[in-house]
């Protein structure tokens, strides 16, 4: 009866005891593979980023620490440049196999290594980075030109062991709190947590991940108990204050134009493509409220942020006017243009491209809307472009929430970047430049190129930085982060 009591009493002063099992997570992509490398790639990374496969360093999501340890302890920068990380010791692969420099040198080479495609390596663009084991716990990472945040870039390096061959892996192995026990393609994935991790032991002892391309039908999921968290739902949804979060999106919606192709290699058809579209209209319907008209592909939190740089005005007659201008230039106007859309990219994806191609067709474009699978759109999205292609524009979403824009600008618009549309030797110019600059001549440099990319060469149609809405069970302690579309660390989960 006394402890009763006691156990009564204890349960009167605090709101829950802290309790520990498994729970149900429904995506609205299904994973294609589970390749670490290719773990910054959201539909990837939400599964097994710092789940499965952990990365030397992480950014501090939830607080102002910036780049925090995690399979690096600390790290310095040498007298040459170059950057010593000094390794955490005690740790294993969820294989058994002890964890070291060797495992670290590795991942870096296979990451970067053209035999595979991973999308890690696109981040290291314009760069030559040299991995030098200094000891079993030591590794040097020499870069030229020599790169200040080279610590921040090591945040997006996952690490696998050693033996790990250079091909895509369907079976990850990692240092994580997790291991992957189940993959059933077209039902579900299972992680299930590790007795022999080095870290905190985790409240979640295994989570499921769930498939379902409708927002209201993940909703739903949570709301009847079928599922726990469902890190993406529509603001139509998200009307029950005790389980639904808005949270700040680190996310750009916008269409990347091919400048390769006519008639898109012609700025004032581009310069139209952006005039023709209402994109104030948006927020508050299909785009929820709080989401900002974008300028640049970063969140206006990211450094050298340019406040100068406007958005294109809603100006139709003003489209109509550039395309018969080029058009009396001999410009082939009327050359029907593909949208290639991703299925279940972001919610209401669906209803917003169908609204863009309504508008572009209202000015004069003929254009044509195709829907894919993430597979599919990246071959779209990624070089080697197809060849004999038409003009095309990939309506995509790009994450930075790193708060640097060497995250972005090299692989999406420089000549030898992966997925950039066009070759401009003053972008590229800046962005050599910027990624070696420190302080305020770096920020300087990138507000140059936001408004180069933007107001000169029209890159491409940036729509909106989103703003994100996630559905929590009652019975989990979580509040999503800028990072949660893309990372989705389990062991950030508590149990009520």
């Amino acid at each position: 009866m006394l402890v009763l009591g006691a156990l009564m009493l204890g349960s009167a002063l605090s709101p829950a005891f802290a309790g520990s099992g498994p729970i149900k997570i429904v995506l609205p992509e299904e994973a294609d593979l589970l390749e670490p490398c290719m773990a910054t790639r959201s539909n990837i990374g939400r599964i097994i980023m710092q789940n499965v496969n952990e990365t030397l360093t992480e950014i501090d999501v939830r607080g102002d620490k910036g780049v925090m340890p995690r399979l690096a302890e600390k790290w310095e920068q040498n007298g040459d440049g170059s950057w010593r990380f000094h390794l955490r010791q005690g740790v294993k692969f969820s294989d058994g196999t002890a964890f070291d420099a060797k495992d670290v040198k590795h991942s870096f080479e296979r990451a970067m290594s053209e035999k595979i495609t991973c999308e890690s390596r696109r981040y290291f663009g314009g760069m030559t980075v040299t991995p030098e084991v200094v000891d079993d716990y030591t590794i040097d990472f020499k870069a030229d030109p020599v790169q200040p945040i080279l610590p921040l870039l090591m945040s997006l390096v996952t690490i696998v062991p050693e033996e790990t061959p250079v091909e895509f892996v369907r079976e990850p192995v990692g240092t994580g709190p997790y291991k992957l026990t189940d993959w059933t393609p077209g039902q579900q994935i299972v992680l299930t947590a590790r007795e022999d991790y080095w870290g905190e032991k985790p409240e979640v002892t295994e989570a499921t991940y769930l498939f379902r391309s409708d927002p209201s039908v993940r909703a739903a999921m949570v709301q009847t108990g079928e599922a726990d968290l469902s890190p993406s739902i529509s603001q139509l949804d998200a009307t029950n204050p005790a389980t639904d979060f808005s949270y700040l999106d680190s996310e750009t919606v916008y269409l990347r134009i091919d400048h390769n192709i006519p008639p898109l290699n012609d700025v004032r058809i581009r310069r139209a493509l952006n005039l023709a579209i209402d994109r104030e209209a948006f927020i508050g319907t299909l785009v929820p409220d709080g989401a900002v008209l974008a300028t640049a592909l970063v969140p206006p939190t990211t450094l050298g942020w340019n406040p100068d740089v406007k958005v294109f005005p809603f100006d139709p007659e003003g489209a109509r006017k550039l395309l018969e201008e080029a058009k009396a230039d001999g410009v082939a106007v009327d050359t029907p243009i593909t949208i290639i859309a991703r299925t279940a990219n972001f919610p209401n994806v669906t209803e917003i491209m169908e609204a863009i191609q309504a508008q572009l067709q209202d000015v004069g474009f003929k254009v044509e809307l195709k829907f894919v699978e993430v597979a599919e759109h990246e071959q779209y999205y990624s070089k080697p472009f197809k060849e004999g292609r038409g003009p095309t524009i990939v309506a995509s979403m790009h994450d930075n929430s790193k708060g640097d824009p060497s995250f972005t600008m090299f692989f999406k618009y420089a000549t030898e970047g992966t997925q950039s549309g066009f070759s401009d030797p003053k972008v590229d110019d800046l962005i050599k430049r910027a990624s070696a600059a420190v302080g305020d001549e770096r920020a300087k440099l990138w507000s140059e190129l936001f408004a180069y990319l933007h107001d000169e060469v029209v890159a491409d149609v940036l729509l909106f930085h989103m703003v994100g809405f996630s559905r929590v069970s009652e019975r989990l302690d979580f509040k999503p982060t800028i990072a949660t579309n893309g990372t989705l660390q389990l062991s950030e989960i508590k149990i009520k």
